[in-house]
């Protein structure tokens, strides 16, 4: 079984992310996807997050009981900010019978160069990569241990989201359902 690993800040998780999700198990050879959510990332502005614990709580509240999707919370016992190297070996310590896939974007693709140790995260894992550009931009004989996937092309980010709401608009169908009602019981992005 290969268990596919969808890190992000999700920040917060929107339709785009399950649509992805749901894609990478529907038409890879991935067969569960893991949301492992990154209290930091080490490229992104950590005065943007709400608090981790909020993240973890709209995930488990958009993947409900779909029984192919989980979300992590391995990296909030973790050193910030984390590094996918460091969470891969817990992983593989934790879960030395399963086959682990990362499941990226091509803008993550187009930074790969700066994540720490990237080149024993290419020869540890196979990568699955969504397009967030236009497929014919990117040029696969370059992509090392990875696949492009035809992945339908979303122009939907946590950042529009996040605006959006501060700036009063109604994007309901944005987010799942219990995610809106989530966010607006809390208070977040305003």
């Amino acid at each position: 079984m290969i268990t596919g690993l969808f890190f992000g800040s999700f920040n917060p998780i929107h339709v785009g992310h399950l649509i992805i999700a749901n894609y990478m198990v529907e038409y890879t050879p991935v067969e569960e996807v893991w949301f492992v959510v990154s209290p930091q990332n080490p490229l992104k502005d950590k005065s943007l997050l709400v608090n981790e614990k909020h993240r973890f709580e709209m995930v488990k509240c958009a993947i409900g009981d779909d029984k192919r999707f989980s979300v992590s919370d391995i990296e909030f016992s973790m050193p910030t900010p984390s590094f996918t190297i460091d969470t891969l070996a817990v992983f593989f310590k934790l879960y030395p019978e399963r086959e682990f896939a990362i499941i990226m974007g091509a803008d993550g693709l187009s930074m790969f160069e700066k994540w720490k140790n990237q080149e024993e995260i290419v020869k540890s894992c196979k990568r699955y990569i969504y397009p967030r550009i236009e497929a014919g931009k990117l040029n696969e004989e370059k992509v090392e241990n990875g696949t492009i996937v035809a992945a339908p092309l979303l122009n939907i980010s946590s950042t529009f989201i996040r605006k959006a709401i501060k700036d009063g608009k109604d994007l309901r169908y944005f987010v799942p359902e219990n995610v809106w009602l989530y966010i607006h019981r809390h208070g977040l992005y305003l």
